[in-house]
């Protein structure tokens, strides 16, 4: 039946489509929520993560805004793969999928948000701007710059840049199956940035300007032909900022000093 196969095939054309066109209006989203939610709270390094629910509530938004454009050509290829499904089935494949990615960042959320409320409350003052702040926020990013240089890295970024690889060596058939390649692709791409996340809690995790800036580093590492040989470029210069703000952290560009307001920036 011809008909019939051609009939399918543009049902699950017409899926893929709406899945693509959810996926930009979900980051469109996430950007204005996020913007109008975070506009003018940056507190700079050591923000408070404020109570868990707000919390939550925020870093889904942000992981949205950051992690869902360097991931769509990975969702583009994952519906491409289900385009011949059979009429009515795999629908929600692709939600699926994302659902599972998204889990995977939600828990690095969540364990952030627990070791910084274990630190604030075991070392109250010794992480303050005016005692060891700048080092402390400093190390955390030469830390995550020297990490760009580790076979890790590389390891977890070639899975990153190869969609068709990736389902080659994974693939696993159904609904259950995509949110398995979901938390897969997920482990994989947090053993890639997660480091590069780790940055935002130390310089500010209510900047915006951080905000876009690593969500671009991690756009072209994912994004570019040439990722793999820039992931140490990138790491040389986080070895830099991090050394600049441990030295002189009021000259650091977009830089907001704990207690000087909100809206202060060099």
């Amino acid at each position: 039946m011809p008909d019939a196969g051609a009939a399918a095939a543009r049902r699950a054309s017409l899926r893929k489509d709406r899945s693509v066109g959810l996926l930009f209006a979900a980051v469109l989203a996430a950007w204005i929520a996020v913007a109008r939610a975070m506009g003018g709270m940056d507190g700079g390094p050591g923000t408070p993560l404020g109570s868990f629910p707000a919390f939550l509530a925020s870093w889904v938004l942000m992981l949205a805004a950051m992690m869902l454009p360097a991931e769509l050509r990975f969702t583009l290829v994952f519906a491409r793969l289900n385009r011949d499904d059979a009429p009515g089935a795999g629908g929600g494949r692709v939600p699926a999928f994302l659902a599972g990615y998204a889990c995977v960042w939600t828990l690095y959320g969540v364990l952030a948000w627990g070791l910084d409320a274990l630190l604030r409350a075991l070392a109250p003052g010794f992480l303050a701007w005016t005692a060891h702040g700048p080092t402390a926020a400093g190390l955390v990013v030469v830390a995550a710059g020297l990490f760009q240089f580790s076979r890790w890295k590389q390891a977890c970024l070639t899975h990153c840049v190869s969609p068709f690889g990736f389902f080659t060596r994974h693939w696993h058939a159904g609904l259950a199956g995509a949110a398995r390649l979901g938390v897969t692709h997920g482990l994989y791409c947090l053993g890639c940035c997660w480091a590069l996340m780790a940055v935002m809690f130390a310089v500010g995790v209510m900047s915006l300007y951080w905000m876009c800036l690593l969500g671009l580093v991690m756009f072209i590492e994912k994004l570019t032909p040439a990722g793999l040989r820039l992931a140490p470029v990138i790491g040389a210069a986080l070895i830099a900022l991090g050394i600049w703000i441990a030295v002189d952290p009021a000259s650091v560009p977009g830089l907001t000093l704990p207690g000087a307001g909100f809206q202060h920036r060099h």
